[in-house]
């Protein structure tokens, strides 16, 4: 059984923990999900937890904050259980971020349809030549009368193929740089978007490249302001990075759980595997690494919530830390599992796979590294 210790922390308060609770139990009901078909299994996923209620806390009603904490925790106790609900929780908050946080009325009748599971968002920043440096976006927003005419590739787009509709980073020319970017709301159906390929990876997920050939969208379809795109990207990445680093935490939690069952039912030289001193020692080592994650996480999550404006500093160090730690975490458990570790299919070698891409993607840990030390720079 998973420590739950950390939900009296001062960080939360009850409601938060009544939905750990809530949670919890229809995770045990629920997870995991058959994941031999990914689209699937991803689409049952997010039908299922709009029926139930908890994509509501994906987004915002307008006028009102998103509860980061609440994030947290959900990405936390879906990745603890399953990696790929995880991911289908995630991805209804991240795809309809921009338009959670700078979305007119009119754009928010998609986020109507994404807190609900009734439709899939994707967030379609990435290109082959930027990845971390979204200001290098080399896709075209060019205006036409009263459209928008769109020109370029996305890659490495969490939900492609599967998403009803796509936030869009593209270059609308106001400027050079990050100041010349602006975001977009494209329907999948849009004639001229194409799904070009579909991308494999260790731990399955919906992923793809995307290209745009003349893709014609109405000046409504614009989130923000023209040359707003860059600051909207990184309004909604302040906001989800540190949910990053606690689907990490649910990583690490049950590769912790897994090896203290593991490291008592093992018998070794005539006594259970945690009665070597060594075991005890990565234990331990396991032990402070989640809970030093959940500080950092929690951190972030609460000081967004109660009001500051950007906590750049704060996401960063929770999804650096957690998603490195989860990593030393989950190679320990492998390591005490032994060959059962490396077994395909058991619960330590999928998380093996499922932990990887989280020091990539939403920022990869050296570029958070670079992150801290500005905002460490910038404030002496």
């Amino acid at each position: 059984m998973a420590d739950k210790s950390f939900l009296n922390w001062p960080f939360f308060e009850d409601r938060h923990r009544q939905l750990a609770k809530k949670l919890e139990d229809w995770c045990a009901t629920n997870l995991p999900v058959d994941h031999g078909d990914i689209d699937a299994a991803c689409r049952r996923l997010v039908a299922d937890l709009g029926a139930a209620g908890f994509l509501a806390h994906s987004g915002a009603d307008e006028g009102e904050r998103l509860d980061v904490r609440s994030l947290c925790l959900i990405r936390e106790t879906l990745a603890r259980h399953d990696g790929l609900a995880d991911f289908a929780f995630a991805m209804q908050g991240l795809g309809m971020g921009a338009v959670s946080l700078f979305g007119s009325p009119d754009q928010r009748t998609w986020l109507t349809e994404t807190r609900t599971g009734n439709a899939i968002p994707a967030f379609a920043l990435t290109e082959p030549a930027s990845g971390s440096d979204v200001a290098n976006i080399q896709m075209t927003a060019t205006q036409d009368g009263t459209d928008y005419v769109l020109n370029g590739e996305k890659t490495w787009i969490s939900n492609g193929g599967i998403a009803d509709v796509y936030v869009v980073f593209a270059r609308s020319g106001e400027a050079a740089g990050a100041k010349g970017l602006s975001a977009y709301l494209v329907p999948a159906n849009s004639q001229g978007l194409e799904i070009a390929e579909r991308l494999e990876v260790i731990a399955p997920h919906p992923l793809a490249r995307l290209t745009f050939k003349d893709v014609r969208i109405p000046q409504s379809a614009r989130i923000g302001d023209p040359g707003s795109g860059f600051r909207i990207a990184m309004s909604v990445l302040d906001v989800f990075r540190a949910t990053v680093g606690a689907a990490a935490l649910g990583f690490a939690r049950r590769a912790l759980e897994e090896t203290l069952d593991r490291s008592a039912e093992r018998q070794l030289f005539g006594a259970p595997l945690h009665d070597l001193q060594m075991v005890q020692g990565h234990i331990a080592d396991m032990a402070v690494d989640v809970d030093a994650s959940a500080l950092l996480i929690y951190r972030a999550a609460w000081t967004k919530d109660m009001g500051a404006d950007r906590v750049t500093r704060e996401a960063a160090m929770a999804k650096l830390f957690a998603t490195e730690s989860a990593q030393t975490v989950i190679d320990k458990a492998v390591q005490i599992h032994g060959g059962e570790g490396v077994r395909k299919g058991s619960v330590v070698e999928s998380l093996y796979r499922e932990i990887r891409a989280l020091r990539i993607y939403e920022g990869a840990s050296d570029v958070q590294k670079i992150i801290i030390a500005r905002q460490q720079i910038g404030s002496t």
